[in-house]
């Protein structure tokens, strides 16, 4: 880091009970900051934490105008806390980077210096993975799976720390859902995607939110929320259960006309139970999309902010329907 990168950089972290780490975290990133950009802002956007993080925000924005508290009213994911901050940003390059230290602030650059080469959105992917063996495969086997999903290509996979163009929040600024993916959304504005390989550390401080619950849970979101591919599968398997039961049938009409033995009871429960399964299959996919169209008319808010620490500042949320 060595030169100053010509850009203006707003870095936009969402905040889930982090009160230790976040004052290392904001010190190291504004003494980057300081060297590689002319001006930044830093927005810390509380996700309705359950320990003191809020009164550490405070306490860290207190002292530097270039620092900006938001505190939402309830925890509404990361994703969704990662919009209300990207609908702040004044900057023209939007950095986004977890509270947990994994992503060390000294390797921004690398994704702006490759933003620079004529992408619009760029990944900063671990260049060695540092966890167990099984979480380092299934991360970066959810990833890689979401990345083709959203139709993102040409990349190895999608990542949380990620650099963009601010004009890109325009392609979905007229979204209003408590469904929120945000690479989805950059996915609407663009397909200039890559990758840089970025060092990755151990998290220092607690553990990850992350389980294998909600790592289901937002992989159907993925699924349902932004993608038609469960419908044509669940199309495309009821057509072939479909040419299935047309050969049980000539099967079982060939049997009865040439007078072979045929197990009745135990055959058909076997066939009902597989074609049972396939429908409720079907129904428990059209169900994922139905709750999506459902939360939609319902106008559920994305997020709804409580308070701000740059209380004199006169800038709403133009996305915000509080």
């Amino acid at each position: 880091m060595d030169k100053k990168i010509n850009h203006n950089i707003s870095v936009v972290i969402p905040v889930y009970n982090s009160e230790s780490i976040l004052p290392e975290l904001v010190e190291r990133l504004v003494k980057c900051l300081e060297e590689i950009s002319p001006s930044f802002e830093v927005l810390l956007v509380n996700d309705g934490s359950e320990d003191n993080s809020w009164n550490s925000i405070l306490s860290i924005t207190d002292h530097d105008e270039r620092l900006l508290g938001i505190n939402l009213r309830r925890n509404y994911g990361q994703h969704n806390a990662l919009l209300c901050g990207i609908r702040q940003a004044k900057y023209e390059v939007i950095v986004t980077v977890d509270d947990d230290l994994q992503h060390p602030p000294e390797e921004i650059h690398k994704l702006i210096e490759k933003l620079d080469e004529g992408f619009d959105v760029v990944y900063g992917i671990p260049a060695k993975l540092v966890h167990s063996t099984w979480r380092n495969f299934s991360s970066r086997f959810t990833k890689i799976f979401l990345g083709k999903m959203l139709g993102i290509e040409g990349i190895k996979y999608i990542s949380a720390f990620r650099a963009f163009k601010t004009d890109l929040r325009t392609a979905f600024s007229q979204f209003d859902s408590p469904n929120v993916i945000i690479d989805a959304l950059l996915r609407w504005g663009t397909d200039k995607f890559e990758t840089v390989e970025v060092y990755e550390l151990q998290r220092s401080v607690g553990r990850s939110n992350y389980n294998l619950f909600k790592l289901a849970k937002f992989t159907m979101l993925v699924l349902t929320g932004f993608s038609t591919i469960p419908l044509r599968f669940a199309s495309l398997l009821g057509f072939f259960l479909t040419i299935f039961g047309i050969g049980v049938l000539m099967y079982v009409v060939i049997k009865g006309f040439v007078g072979g033995d045929f197990p009745g009871f135990p055959f058909l429960a076997a066939i009902i139970s597989i074609f049972s399964g396939a429908q409720l299959f079907g129904l428990g996919i059209f169900g994922e999309y139905l709750a999506r169209v459902f939360n939609r008319s319902m106008r559920i808010p994305t997020y709804v902010v409580g308070e701000m620490t740059d209380s004199k500042s006169t800038k709403k949320d133009p996305f915000n329907n509080d």
